[in-house]
């Protein structure tokens, strides 16, 4: 389709259907794995943390945590097809961005509050103060 002929079905109103930004989209088989991964990311922790099939608290969390970040990366695949072919990787790119952004606001405001922490004046000396 030409770009005058597109720029006429536009203004009478048309939808180009052969034209879709360069936007990816999904099938119904891709829909269908990304729900089923989801669903099972969603249940093994959730079955973790109910039964206590893992004694130490701090491998439970590490697995509830590791299991999320793969959720995301399938949400984000699965359903926002985000991938390096569309919009010609800028999807990607904005989604680095963010989280580098993401990262450094985290990283910076745990170390941060850590670091109040540990400097603050013990309970005990405040009674003492005049």
């Amino acid at each position: 389709m030409t770009t005058e002929a597109r720029t006429l079905e536009a203004n009478a109103g048309g939808h180009g259907h052969d034209d879709h930004g360069g936007a990816a989209h999904g099938s119904l088989k891709s829909y269908l794995i990304g729900f089923g991964l989801s669903v099972v990311l969603t249940a093994v922790p959730f079955w973790l943390v109910m039964s206590g099939a893992i004694a130490d608290k701090q491998v439970t969390a590490l697995i509830v945590l590791v299991l999320a970040a793969v959720q995301i990366v399938v949400h984000m695949v699965y359903f926002l097809h985000m991938n390096t072919r569309s919009e010609n990787g800028w999807t990607m790119m904005a989604m680095i961005f963010t989280v580098i952004m993401v990262v450094i606001a985290l990283t910076g405001s745990l170390w941060v509050m850590h670091h109040l922490n540990v400097n603050m004046m013990p309970i005990h000396d405040m009674s003492q103060m005049p």
